[in-house]
């Protein structure tokens, strides 16, 4: 029994390679030539084994790159926004022929996969910034990463044989498989899916709960793949998700599971893919709050929700909910948002940098910003770096 919302493309692809034939390709892949993975590009790697990127089934050729910077779209027409592809080095790129098969593989010298080699192609790093990030400035994570890849993509499709070794929150990696199983299981119909980057604080918990209210179920779905330096690391944000679904959330209508993804912090494009990515989880729905994905002022604070007007919403085939930045008001005396709440009313509102110095002078921010028991973990864990 599967979770009833269609994958994206109408197909969850499975890229892993079993019995008889995994044997073999792992025997050939000891001669072949090897292409090293670390980081971004082993996050790539396993979301598109285990379906994540469906329908994508290897990393993109020309056409559907090329499609995607300026589109939006793949070739066959269907929305996708961000290219997702193997970049190397002219050097690595060196001798390698098409048509032949490469071996990918980990610092550990693990064959993870094997390509299928059926393009090589140079691409232009400025114009896929331009177009993809809004921006050239190498201040901007993505972009900087974009620009520090090798200048060559190696296209085609890919034959996973192991997952890889490092995995973290085991426990938690459920694949677009596993999510769609639970929330059969539980009878879930309607499910709404929650990105975040971030610990969960009181603005984040109304919107979910604001959601869940009209939903059979809510995926708490973290993404744990690389982020920026100075983002809060997956193990202590993990802490923070646990601690809040035991003592605030109705724990059967919640799935905490964890997506490998890395960030790109595209604002608006990557607002779209992790929509299209939850709809391969099994959501319904998804929420899109103030500046998704962003970073710095390179987007308006709601241009990753006008992007989906871009799209019809039968082609994207999962509903965005579109929240407005939520506050606590002690006018009020409850949260809310500038939809909801009167003209004028109080905010307690604190900058980022401002509860970073609290939680490393030991001090607990105001209840109506963070729950307590959120705030303790942040602070043993600033602590922890400390010493």
């Amino acid at each position: 029994m599967q979770s009833e919302i269609a994958p994206h493309g109408g197909k969850l692809i499975n890229a892993f390679v079993t019995g008889d034939a995994a044997e073999a390709l792992r025997e050939r892949a000891h001669s072949m030539t090897k292409i090293h993975l670390a980081d971004r590009r082993l996050s790539d790697l396993e979301m598109i084994g285990c379906g994540a990127f469906s329908p994508l089934d290897g990393f993109m050729k020309r056409a559907d790159y090329d499609n995607v910077v300026v589109n939006k779209r793949l070739q066959n027409g269907l929305p996708w926004t961000i290219p997702v592809t193997l970049a190397v080095t002219s050097d690595e790129a060196e001798g390698l022929e098409i048509d032949s098969e490469v071996a990918l593989v980990d610092k550990f010298e693990n064959i993870l996969a094997v390509l299928q080699l059926e393009e090589i192609y140079k691409y232009d790093r400025e114009r896929e910034a331009r177009l993809v990030y809004r921006t050239t400035d190498e201040a901007h994570p993505g972009v900087r990463n974009l620009m520090r890849r090798g200048d060559v993509h190696l296209g085609g499709k890919i034959q996973v044989l192991q997952e890889r070794v490092d995995q973290t929150f085991k426990e938690y990696r459920l694949t677009p498989e596993g999510t769609r199983r639970a929330f059969a299981t539980r009878g879930w119909k309607k499910i709404v899916g929650f990105q975040t980057r971030n610990p969960i604080h009181r603005a984040h918990e109304y919107i979910t709960k604001c959601a869940l209210e009209t939903m059979d179920g809510l995926l708490i779905h973290p993404l744990v793949g690389a982020t920026k330096d100075d983002d809060i690391p997956a193990e202590t944000r993990m802490e923070c998700y646990r601690v809040l679904i035991d003592n605030y959330y109705p724990k059967d209508r919640v799935l905490l599971s964890v997506l490998p993804a890395a960030m790109r912090y595209a604002g608006p494009r990557e607002a779209i893919l992790h929509a299209i990515v939850r709809k391969n989880y099994g959501c319904t729905h998804f929420i899109v709050g103030r500046d998704h994905a962003g970073v710095g002022n390179y987007y308006g604070t709601f241009d990753a929700q006008y992007i989906f007007d871009e799209f019809e919403p039968q082609e994207l085939g999962i509903t965005p909910m579109m929240f407005d930045h939520a506050y606590y008001s002690p006018t009020v005396g409850a949260m809310g948002t500038d939809k909801t709440m009167p003209e004028g009313v109080e905010k307690i509102a604190l900058s980022g940098t401002k509860v970073r110095q609290m939680l490393m002078d030991g001090q607990i921010p105001p209840v109506e910003f963070t729950r307590p028991e959120i705030a303790e973990v942040l602070i043993a864990a600033m602590r922890a770096k400390q010493n």
